[in-house]
């Protein structure tokens, strides 16, 4: 079937976004269904053949899209993280991925046949795993919270990492082809080392100084930082041949390692290249692909998928945590979670087109070897980890944690008293002041935008299973209802409209199947809520008894209460909604807003 060149380009685009729609849906990694997209619509269908369409653009479209994927991910590396993620972390993205690195090379030399050089080349890009892949798994998994911090910072922090040394390990490849001596070879190795380096380094800090001195405006920042890393890797290449990759990775860890320096929005800007820019790309990826090359290979592919899974990743996992603390039940599900994402795959598809431009042997089954490691760790582990986490006993409960939007007095009300309760509450918001507040109450606090990818990296939702949105501002309150709901379920997501929104007409008023249930009663909003706390209500808990059951604390407090949870004796606890009032029995604990008494 054949297509225009219009359609064909919208086709991509639009696969890009369905895949990572349907990713979304089912809580799983975008790679999984972008790559399974692309391999559909290539080699099993025939509609799509990048090196036919794209023709000598391929190779520097390609290249530009995995330097700005590289660039963003090493902007995520903050060194001074590597000291706060403790011992265990920074063995496994030092030790374990040198583990990984070595056990890797010895098997695809051994059941495939690659050369050293080459097998060590691949070693290094399949050491990558990635929070984007990692993030949706955990949701889905619920391990306990230290595993799941482990598994969350391993894949933030091996991200850069990772994809630096499989740059430094393509690079040595390349310094190695012309049958030079070994001095040659080290020296053109250095060259292009030394290149990349000062390249990144003389972009990072130049932008790092306009940014810092104001020389940009805000609304310039992201485009020239995106325009500047096309011009970083263009002008390394120039100068030294194969030296891109690394300076456009050294330009983002430069850059985002600058002290005061707050490059946060830069970093967000790639939230809205990423349906079409990645999800184009891996669809174009995956659609060159060749199959038979893959079939020709046969059973020995499964046994280095095999080897990958449960020798490479076990052994350095165990080799990484000698001395910690973590149980053996720990450990093994640690082991067993290992899935490789975007950085492999795309760092694995440019080098592969270089590696056939070169004629450098097996360069043919490069990528679909890589491929098979992705989608198979993928799907094998995301179907079966949840059990395996059941199984160990390293599986948290249903989660019943509380995230709550907004951390006004409001919202530092109800953490303050959800976590009086035992139950974790986390507050997300983008104001500082109102962070700050809650951390002197004892509050775990995101920093940020709740609704951002930073968010989705760094947010640690480990128990957490309702949301609360309590800004104060309805448009945002919608928002976070509606991109929670997939996490939580639309029953566990809660809202608390202000006072403005009861005055005004249905035409003007945000449908009610977009938003989350109304908390606390229907004639109560967050004006009111704030009046109370302003005029010196408190929040108390009171155990219900025979004696003196719900009936007798309506009695007594009369108009002065407002319900807003029940604890039942087992501990579960049940929000006040509109929809349906609360009947505590006795036994329960009845946790309401009290204003004082009118003298």
């Amino acid at each position: 079937m054949e297509f225009s060149a219009l359609s064909t380009i919208a086709g991509i685009g639009f696969l890009g976004a369905v895949a990572q729609w349907v990713a979304w849906r089912v809580r799983l990694p975008a790679i999984l269904f972008l790559l399974l997209f692309g391999i559909l619509v290539g080699p099993v269908l025939s509609w799509l053949d990048p090196d036919a369409f794209f023709g000598d653009l391929l190779f520097p479209l390609v290249s530009l899209s995995v330097a700005v994927i590289l660039f963003e991910g090493s902007m995520t590396l903050h060194f001074s993280e590597l000291k706060e993620v403790g011992s265990t972390v920074r063995n496994l993205v030092t030790i374990g991925a040198f583990v990984t690195w070595a056990i890797t090379s010895w098997l695809v030399h051994t059941v495939i046949g690659f050369e050293y050089k080459l097998a060590f080349l691949f070693g290094a890009v399949v050491v990558v795993t990635g929070p984007t892949v990692i993030v949706p798994m955990l949701r889905t998994v619920r391990p306990n919270k230290r595993i799941a911090n482990i598994l969350r910072w391993e894949g933030i922090v091996i991200d850069p990492l990772g994809a630096l040394l499989a740059v430094l390990a393509f690079d040595f490849y390349i310094s190695t082809q012309g049958g030079e001596a070994i001095g040659s070879i080290l020296l053109l190795f250095l060259e292009i080392v030394l290149v990349g380096v000062v390249t990144g380094c003389i972009a990072g800090f130049g932008l790092g100084a306009m940014l810092g001195r104001y020389l940009v405006p805000e609304y310039l920042r992201s485009p020239i930082t995106l325009l500047l890393v096309f011009v970083v890797f263009a002008a390394a290449e120039h100068f030294a041949h194969e030296s891109g990759l690394l300076a456009v990775t050294i330009f983002g860890m430069t850059l985002a390692n600058q002290k005061d320096l707050d490059v946060k929005d830069i970093l967000d800007f790639k939230e809205s290249l990423t349906v079409v820019l990645i999800g184009g790309l891996f669809v174009i990826l995956a659609a060159r692909v060749d199959l038979d090359a893959l079939y020709s290979i046969g059973f020995d592919s499964l046994i280095l998928l095999a080897g990958v899974i449960f020798l490479a990743r076990p052994l350095s996992v165990f080799i990484s945590c000698i001395g910690s603390e973590l149980t053996l039940q720990e450990r093994l599900l640690i082991s067993w979670i290992g899935p490789r994402g975007i950085v492999c795959a795309a760092v694995a598809s440019v080098f592969a087109i270089r590696l056939v431009e070169i004629g450098a042997e097996d360069a043919e089954i490069f990528v679909p070897l890589a491929f098979l490691i992705i989608i198979g760790t993928v799907v094998l582990q995301s179907t079966t980890a949840k059990y395996v986490a059941h199984w160990l006993g390293v599986r948290d409960p249903a989660p019943s944690g509380f995230l709550i939007v907004g951390g006004g007095q409001v919202g530092r009300m109800l953490a303050k008293a959800l976590h009086e309760q035992e139950v974790r509450v986390l507050i997300a918001d983008s104001e500082w002041d109102n962070i700050s507040q809650a951390r002197m109450d004892g509050i775990e606090t995101y920093f940020g935008n709740p609704v951002s990818e930073h968010a989705d990296r760094y947010l640690d939702l480990s128990g957490i299973g309702n949301l609360v949105s309590l800004t104060g501002r309805t448009n945002f309150d919608v928002v976070a209802s509606m991109y929670y709901r997939s996490v939580f379920g639309a029953r566990n997501a809660y809202e608390l409209p202000s006072a403005a929104e009861g005055e005004q007409k249905d035409k003007h008023r945000v449908s009610t199947r977009l938003r989350g249930q109304r908390m606390f009663g229907e004639d109560v909003s967050y004006n009111m809520l704030l009046g109370w706390l302003t005029a010196g209500a408190t929040v108390r808990v009171t155990p219900l008894s025979d004696e003196f059951g719900f009936v007798e604390y309506m009695e007594t407090y009369a108009e002065r209460f407002i319900p807003l949870f029940a604890v039942e004796p087992s501990g579960r606890l049940h929000v006040q909604t509109a929809e349906g009032a609360l009947e505590p029995e006795a036994g329960w604990k009845l946790i309401s807003l009290v204003k004082p008494e009118q003298e």
